[in-house]
């Protein structure tokens, strides 16, 4: 008896909510039990609520890895699209599961290997996607329609200030104006373009008196108030449309830290102004307060002197080594020229309402941490040997990893399980327990099962014979190495940057000193400059009585940084 898995799925809460995945499963349950198939309870995977155009699904990914383990010969599903909405996604995924020898069977498709049953079931698939895109384009358009129409249910919801009350067979959709919260909105436009408060005071303000938000125990931020100066609902017009979900352009700190490594490589963006489909709302400001707020935000982000839209070779990899928290650039002013610094978020006491948390009072000069981090990285990479040890050791941990080596050992059980099974089927024909026919019939899939299974196995094997590629890769490293040391002191600010985020994971400021950590292991001898090695690929740079780090409290000009609007 052939061992089988069941696989089953719904997408939206309506289908969850009646049962329809139950129905797949008690279906697909006879199948089985109908074909003489072995169907363990364990190897019944549902996923509720997971939609068929992303693979991403916990119970199909259990599915696949049962295959590639050699555990199950047969995949049942209830039709082709409950393995995917998108035909590419339906081969890729029987031809996956064919090529370790898993044969995929359908309640709902027709059942055989002529050309005829193979159309119609590629047919099914390309229909379902089909609909599936003609649903979302057919949506798309239609909130359009709605939104020109003036219609308000079409926003996802309703902003401070207001409460989102349902159409009703009666009444369309509406905002309902909340007394409370509009005199708050009324009070922080008022703050902003006739006190001339900051941002950031306007928003210790309304935390000092104790104002709630919209979401019961959280407290004000700065980006929750610079959000309502720039709702246009509040002039009376919300927007629909506002954004577009499209391709990530910009890697934050973390996510550098984790190696660039994201959940979705696709972002929210803002759509220009002339797309926004506008909806009359109740207004809450007149049109000349909010035009006001717009010139004195355009205003505060050209001219506030603590915008750092001017790139820096170290920007984004700077944080606190006592607390964590990043390290923002700021400034001052000289007498002959302008300065800039970084300093530990963690230290400013108005970004918490208790208070600062940490006592990293140090500030360090840009220019000066730039110039030493760009001297560390051109000294790591004069020596072709660290980069020869660092690919000696990359390699080294892909061959012993415990990934490669618990595959390769289900690959070889798996493959000795074939090879018996050759064995009785030849044994079986030699002694008439089987016809010709029979022996016809099985013999191919075992034999390209084999064949499928040794492939695997010699690749994994090639991977102890790719030292000549390294080696290769190393002489093409030294000949770029040359061209950078020749161009090292004409590349541009943006260039070494580049270049500084291939080799710097972090930098961390502490009370003493800079640790450089990189992905570039260091021998155990002294450097040449006299800083100390640190553990996990870093360098520390003592202070050495210069002028790198300064202390805020030694400098006036420095607590001045902090003025403006935020």
């Amino acid at each position: 008896m052939k061992m089988a898995a069941i696989y089953a799925r719904v997408s939206s809460e309506q289908q969850r909510e009646e049962k329809t995945i139950a129905s797949q499963t008690a279906a697909l349950i006879e199948f089985s039990k109908a074909h003489s198939l072995e169907v363990p309870t364990e190897w019944v995977f549902e996923d509720e609520g997971y939609s068929g155009a992303t693979l991403e699904r916990p119970g199909l990914e259990r599915v696949r890895d049962l295959a590639a383990e050699g555990q199950i010969q047969v995949v049942l599903a209830y039709s082709p699209d409950r393995l995917s909405r998108k035909y590419a996604y339906q081969i890729l995924l029987m031809e996956e599961l064919a090529k370790h020898g898993v044969e995929t069977m359908f309640v709902n498709a027709p059942q055989g290997t002529s050309p005829e049953d193979q159309l119609l079931v590629q047919f099914q698939g390309m229909i379902a996607e089909y609909e599936r895109a003609q649903i979302l384009e057919r949506s798309r358009r239609g909130k359009r329609h709605r939104a020109r129409s003036g219609e308000v249910s079409v926003l996802s919801g309703a902003p401070y200030g207001y409460r989102y009350v349902r159409k009703t067979q009666e009444t369309p959709a509406f905002y309902q104006v909340i007394d409370a919260e509009s005199q708050v909105v009324q009070r922080v436009y008022e703050m902003y373009t006739v006190s001339n408060l900051s941002i950031g005071e306007i928003t210790r303000r309304l935390n000092a008196q104790k104002i709630p938000t919209r979401k019961q125990g959280s407290r004000w931020e700065r980006s929750t108030v610079w959000a309502m100066l720039r709702n246009p609902a509040y002039r009376g017009a919300a927007s629909f449309g506002k954004t577009r979900v499209a391709r990530r352009v910009h890697i934050t700190r973390a996510l550098r830290v984790r190696g660039g490594m994201v959940s979705r490589d696709s972002a929210t963006h803002e759509r220009p102004r002339e797309d926004w489909i506008e909806i009359p709302v109740p207004a809450l400001v007149t049109e000349e307060n909010f035009a006001r707020a717009q010139e004195l935000l355009h205003e505060n982000k050209i001219r506030a002197r603590r915008r750092t839209i001017t790139p820096s070779i170290a920007q984004g990899l700077v944080s606190c080594q006592k607390c964590g928290y990043a390290f923002s650039r700021t400034s001052t002013y000289t007498s002959a020229r302008k300065i800039h610094y970084y300093k530990c978020i963690g230290s400013d006491s108005w970004r918490k309402l208790g208070g600062p948390v940490c006592d990293n009072g140090r500030f360090v000069r840009q220019d000066l941490l730039d110039h030493i981090v760009w001297t560390e990285v051109i000294r790591l990479l004069e020596d072709p040997t660290l980069i020869q040890q660092e690919l000696d050791r990359r390699l080294a941990a892909a061959r012993s990893s415990d990934p490669t080596k618990k595959r390769e050992f289900t690959l070889q059980r798996e493959l000795t399980r074939v090879g018996k099974s050759i064995e009785r089927v030849l044994t079986a024909y030699q002694e008439d327990l089987l016809s010709l026919e029979q022996l016809r019939e099985r013999m191919p899939a075992l034999r390209q099962r084999e064949k499928t299974l040794r492939s695997e196995l010699e690749a994994i094997a090639d991977q102890a014979n790719d030292r000549a590629n390294f080696m290769r890769l190393a002489e093409t490293l030294t000949a770029f190495l040359d061209r950078l040391r020749g161009a090292a002191d004409t590349l541009d600010v943006l260039e070494r940057q580049r270049i500084v985020r291939l080799i710097v994971k972090e930098i961390l400021i502490g009370d003493d000193g800079i640790v450089i950590r990189h992905c570039i292991p260091v021998g155990l001898s002294s450097p040449p400059t006299g800083g100390s090695h640190t553990p996990g690929g870093g360098r520390e740079m003592p202070n050495g009585g210069n002028y790198l780090m300064r202390s805020g409290s030694d400098h006036t000009t420095l607590r001045r940084t902090g003025a403006g609007k935020r």
